[in-house]
Parts: structure tokens; sequence; C-alpha cells
């Protein structure tokens, strides 16, 4: 099994211990053959020792559990996100890994829809791995149904996204769609947004001028350095923002000029919120 497929996070931890490596640091887990892992979730290592320049042993900790249980979660979610699709429709899909599970589920039934919308490159590869068609949003107009993951959720429906950097083309068909159904496990449902890193897509240009509006807001916005999204700009993950009123503060953030979008769904957040628990799904319309 490849772990790296496990974890999708900042590359912060890896940059403390090696400055200047920007992207992909070679390391052993104890027990496991040696793998790249280009983004690991902080926390689900703990380091053992550091070998040279940029070569690291960790061993695996309590927390990498909790990610795999997180995992099952996740899964129950998406396979339950299937009884919302409709024989015959083309069908809105999100990115990130608890969208993985769905696309990976939708694979047995994948005859009752007649083809896809994917808001990024990665889910776009994965859906064609799987054999359903993906097919541009333009030629199909408005969808019926659109799935995707959050970072973090509300029980009002508000969202953080863009973890995975893929935000501007989820937002894009999230508003298309007339159903948004939003699939997390149990830790990414949350009473207030802001705990996770708010992820701001910006025109290149424009990033050190946004940085200092988002830091003028209470933010403290963070360069995801060396990460281009599939519309050729960066991410400023914005850590630190208290975020009392999520339609507002949307509204504010997209007002900056040189800002794309922002991670917050709170204007068209979702219709259905899927939470996978220990106890099976739970459904919040």
């Amino acid at each position: 099994e490849n772990h790296a497929d496990c974890f999708r996070s900042r590359i912060g931890l890896f940059r403390s211990l090696f400055p200047g490596k920007r992207t992909c640091v070679p390391v052993v887990l104890e027990g496991l053959q040696k793998i790249d892992v280009a983004a690991c979730r902080v926390g689900a290592f703990d380091l053992k020792d550091k070998i040279g320049h940029g070569i690291a042993v960790l061993n695996l900790s309590d927390n990498y559990r909790d990610f795999r249980m997180s995992d099952q979660k996740k899964q129950k979610a998406a396979e339950a996100a299937l009884d919302y699709i409709q024989p015959g429709e083309v069908l809105g899909v999100g990115t990130g890994s608890t969208v993985n599970f769905f696309i990976d589920a939708l694979a047995s039934v994948k005859s009752k829809i007649d083809a896809a919308v994917s808001s990024s490159q990665a889910s776009t590869e994965r859906l064609s791995q799987m054999g359903i068609p993906v097919v541009d949003l333009n030629s199909v107009g408005p969808l019926r149904l659109y799935v995707d993951g959050a970072d973090e959720a509300t029980r009002h429906r508000s969202l953080i996204k863009g973890g995975g950097g893929a935000l501007t083309g989820e937002k894009i068909i999230a508003e298309c769609s007339e159903t948004f159904v939003c699939i997390i496990d149990d830790g990414k449902q949350v009473d207030r947004l802001g705990a996770f890193p708010l992820p701001v897509e910006v025109i290149p240009m424009a990033r050190s001028m946004v940085a200092r509006e988002l830091v003028r807001h209470g933010g403290m916005p963070e360069w995801r350095e060396g990460f281009v999204t599939d519309h050729g700009n960066c991410i400023l993950d914005v850590h630190n923002l208290e975020i009392l009123d999520p339609p507002k503060m949307e509204d504010t953030l997209n007002d900056i000029p040189g800002v794309v979008t922002v991670g917050l769904f709170a204007r068209r957040g979702a219709d259905v919120l899927l939470v996978g628990t220990d106890q099976g799904v739970e459904s919040l319309p």
C-alpha cells in the first residue's frame, strides 16, 4: 500500500526539519519500506532520527491509527452518497480524500450515470481510471447533483474547502448544481469554522499584496510554496481567522483584488451533510 495516499496536508513539518526542501522528503517508516511522502499530515508520525540532509526515520504515532479509523468513516459517508444518484444524469464530482472513496464506489454503479463533471485534474484522472466519462461543464449546463467533501463543516452546512487546492473548480460546480451533498467524517464537523487554515486562491502577481490585506483582516497567511493550482495560481492558507459570520467573511475576502476565490462555502453551502461516524452515517439536511 502506498501510505502517501493516506495523508494530504501541509508539508510544513518537513520544511521545519529540512529547510530548503520544497516538495518531497524521502523517509523511512519503521516496519515499512522506504517511500516518498509528498505531503504528510502533521502528527501522523513521530520523528525518531534525522540522517544527513533530507532523510528522516519516523515512527508511526497513535494518530496514524486514528487517521485509518477516519478513512473508514469517510468511506461510509462516500457510499451513502450513492443513494442520491439518479439514472442517466451527469454528476458533479469534487476533490479530496473522501471524494476518492466516492469515486471508487461509483465504479460499481457507473452504468447509472452518463458522465461526470470534475472539479480537478486529480479527480478527472481517477474517474477516467474507473471508466467514467468526464465532460466539460460548459457542454452540459446546470447539474442536478454535486458530491464533494470538506475540510470543516458546521451543522448549518457552511464549509471550509480547498485543502487539496481545487477550491475554484469546486465552487464553480457547487454554484451550478441544484443539490450539493457534502461527505465528511465526524472529525471534520465543527461548531465554528476557522481551526483549519482557510485556503485562498490568488493570482501570482498579487500574492504579497493579498497577504498583507489578509493580515489586516486578522489572519496569518502562509504561502503554500511550490503548489500551483489547476488554473495556474497560488494558494495562501490563512491561520487564526475569527469566522463569526461566514457569509460576510466570504464576501469581504473575495472583494480583495487579486483573490480568485476563497475556500469559504457559506453563500453556497451544502444542501445535505453526510457525516460518517463510528455508528454509521448521520444525515444533516
